[in-house]
């Protein structure tokens, strides 16, 4: 606010609260000056839901107590701090590769949501399913394979070895033992096969991902390879 819309708040809040009109010139200016170098940097009214009279207005109706600059400064930095927490960054349209003009943009678009010029950006929710995949990146994929190329999935295979030895499984036409859940250390599907490390008291001390599955958990892939193998289709009920 500037100092004309400090006094127009004043003059509002005197019209409903009697207390704070000052009769002396000396002490009104006084007042005026006060006010203002406490909520220069409070906006009069914003484009979404702010509005300084109506915070002073509540205070006045549910506070016995006269009220102070600090009784509008609260609400503003309520509104402030509930306006991101609620905003989720969206990403810059600057170049990712000029670092100051991708902070710029994120700090603008911060400080235009904290000042109420801007509504708060939310987060867009995950979708599931095939209808939210986007063609391009299905065509992609068709032709890849794989969202990771071959030469960095080659790259990776030393350090993750259980991950290499199921995609080499799979592209051998062997079951995917990580299908199932390992009925040896309980491994649930998709995670590898752990091994445990037994203490002198005979207690696990700690367990270790282990490259490849247990036999067990291969075998119980096996036979529910060939179970669906060996089921015919069911027929579809009209």
């Amino acid at each position: 606010m500037d100092r004309r819309e400090t006094a127009a708040l004043l003059a509002y809040i005197s019209r409903l609260d009697p207390r704070t009109i000052r009769t002396d010139q000396g002490e009104a200016r006084d007042q005026l000056a006060q006010w203002h170098e406490l909520l220069g940097d409070v906006p009069m009214a914003t484009p979404h839901g702010w509005d300084v009279r109506v915070a002073a207005r509540q205070h006045i109706r549910t506070s016995p107590y006269q009220i102070l600059p600090a009784d509008v400064a609260r609400p503003w930095e309520s509104y402030r701090r509930d306006r991101l927490a609620r905003h989720s960054d969206p990403t810059p349209s600057a170049d990712p590769d000029d670092q100051r003009a991708w902070t710029a943009e994120l700090a603008g678009r911060r400080r235009a949501v904290a000042a109420g010029t801007a509504q708060p950006s939310q987060a867009r929710a995950i979708t599931s399913g095939r209808d939210g995949t986007d063609p391009r990146l299905e065509a992609m994929l068709g032709k890849v394979g794989s969202c990771i190329p071959p030469a960095a999935g080659a790259a990776l295979a030393p350090y993750r070895p259980a991950r290499a030895a199921r995609e080499r499984a799979v592209a051998q036409g062997q079951p995917d033992a990580l299908s199932v859940r390992c009925p040896w250390c309980k491994a649930q599907p998709g995670e590898p096969c752990r091994r445990r490390r037994i203490g002198p008291d005979d207690g696990v001390r700690a367990t270790t991902p282990r490259a490849t599955p247990h036999p067990g958990r291969l075998d119980l892939a096996t036979a529910q390879q060939h179970q669906q193998t060996e089921t015919p289709p069911q027929p579809a009920l009209v």
